[in-house]
């Protein structure tokens, strides 16, 4: 796994066609697929594992409770992970917490 840190990440999220409104502030390229914000690692695996026709899968904002986002003392919150297509479909991919 490589990784690259770019001047300008808003012209890979628009390479990439990720929507605008899921759009969050990490955005990674993993076997083809895109993953936008802190998505959890059991759906990547999932994602590589089923190869759905999406683009990729995004968790917008950064909520309390998804990876990398633990705080002390404070309960998670629900999210959601959504995937995107090329038509721009966007569908409930996988729901938080469990």
């Amino acid at each position: 796994m490589t990784s690259q840190d770019v001047r300008n990440i808003s012209e890979i999220k628009a390479r990439y066609s990720v929507p605008v409104k899921l759009q969050s502030c990490h955005t990674a390229i993993v076997d083809g697929y895109v993953l936008e914000g802190h998505v959890p690692k059991t759906e990547v695996i999932r994602l590589l594992k089923e190869r759905p026709d999406v683009l990729g899968l995004s968790v917008p904002g950064m909520p309390i409770g998804s990876p990398g986002m633990d705080m002390p003392g404070r309960e998670a919150e629900p999210y959601q992970v959504l995937s995107f297509d090329h038509a721009g479909t966007i569908q409930v991919y996988g729901t938080y917490p469990k």
